[in-house]
């Protein structure tokens, strides 16, 4: 059994009488060396004092096996961006016991007085800072976790540059400590290097209001340009009537096979927390630019990029899919082995602009049902000193769900 004591940055005097027994009785005490030397003074005597291996998560189950029972110190709430969720995924959560204390995101906000019902907590440790930005909005309110004192002035200059300069920050370190301090500043203004032990209160702020609403929220739809692209992607009326059928949920995975530029598979990423996909994409530098937007987006480790082609990919080697989109370019072929690689529940959205994708769908609707759809756009277009209409390719739509065999 492995218990993890979470300490805050007031150490040994914020553990409670229950948290100090497993740490004054423990045998093995494990954690990095800033938390040992918090409860240094206070261990049995002969008690071993172990620190985290490196690299820790492939070292961890031989070290686990080693030591046995144990006594594990991390920071605050283990579970929230810690120690704790590594160790329940590798061992099981009857096997490890989480003593919480109270977290610097909830210190943060008892300090900002925000509400948890109002506030999005966003964590950068270890991670691309680019991570927050799916999170803007006007009025939003964020709790970043950061890795180190740079963090809030690199903050500050990404909000500035993709239009957030006046959201104001406040960076607040060492929570709950006897060196605890804090400092507000807007974000195109702020230049500090603060303490570590950091986190950043943001209320987000928008430079320029015509393009936020263009672009924030989750709903999908958004303009072309949010994107680099090359012209070779769903666009943006389509794509919105496809991802409303593809339905996408919190932590599920997308198959975008025939991805162009990505933008399907990065919408439903930017839809819901923790949604996943694999695009395949048989062109190089398409692929590359997949990925480039993955990251510009702050998507980055959600968005994997295959480089093969669909007609021929081996789909049992991608991970599991809760829904495939299968774009215009259509291959009979491959719209039944995606069919086929579907468990009950997931959904199937596939595009047709030819005679004979429109025939592929329309088969497959005979045999799984669904929803068969025609889509006609049109925009207004200036001729001479007027408005007309103009027609973009029509798309045949089948969207289906596999039922229970």
């Amino acid at each position: 059994m492995i218990d993890v004591v979470g300490v805050g940055d007031d150490g040994w005097a914020g553990l409670d009488d229950g948290r100090r027994g497993l740490v004054e009785r423990a045998s093995t005490i494990i954690g990095g060396q800033r938390h040992l030397d918090l409860v240094a003074g206070h261990v049995a005597a002969g008690a071993e004092m172990v620190r985290w291996p490196s690299p820790l998560r492939a070292a961890l189950p031989a070290l686990l096996e080693r030591v046995g029972d144990a006594v594990v110190i991390a920071s605050g709430d283990p579970l929230r961006s810690g120690v704790g969720t590594t160790l329940v995924e590798l061992l099981g959560a009857d096997q490890v016991r989480i003593h919480p204390a109270v977290g610097s995101d909830v210190l943060a906000r008892a300090r900002q007085g925000w509400s948890a019902e109002q506030t999005v907590v966003v964590t950068v440790v270890g991670r691309d800072l680019r991570a927050v930005l799916p999170h803007l909005a006007p009025g939003v309110r964020l709790v970043v976790l950061c890795s180190g004192g740079e963090d809030p002035t690199r903050l500050g200059a990404l909000l500035t540059e993709h239009g957030w300069g006046t959201s104001l920050l406040t960076a607040r370190w060492h929570l709950g400590g006897p060196d605890e301090g804090a400092l507000a500043e807007l974000a195109h203004e702020f230049s500090a290097t603060t303490a570590d032990l950091v986190v950043v209160c943001v209320e987000a702020r928008a430079d320029d209001h015509t393009q936020v609403a263009r672009t924030a929220g989750v709903v999908p739809g958004r303009p072309e340009d949010f994107i680099d692209h090359d012209g070779q992607l769903t666009k943006r009326d389509v794509r919105a009537s496809a991802l409303a059928r593809l339905r996408p949920t919190p932590g599920a995975h997308l198959w975008d096979l025939g991805a162009g530029n990505g933008s399907v598979a990065l919408e439903w990423c930017l839809a819901t927390d923790r949604a996943t996909a694999t695009c395949v994409e048989r062109d190089p530098d398409r692929a590359a630019r997949i990925t480039a937007n993955a990251e510009a987006l702050g998507l980055a480790g959600r968005v994997e990029v295959v480089v093969g082609d669909t007609t021929a990919i081996d789909l049992t080697g991608l991970t599991e899919p809760d829904a495939v989109f299968v774009g215009g370019g259509l291959d009979p072929d491959l719209l039944d082995r995606a069919w086929s690689s579907l468990r009950p529940g997931a959904r199937l959205v596939a595009h047709a602009v030819t005679l004979e994708g429109e025939s592929a769908l329309i088969a497959t609707h005979n045999r799984a049902g669904g929803e068969l759809t025609r889509l006609s756009v049109e925009h207004a277009v200036t001729l001479g000193r007027f408005l007309s209409w103009t027609p973009a390719r029509a798309v045949v739509q089948l969207a289906t769900t596999k039922g229970t065999p």
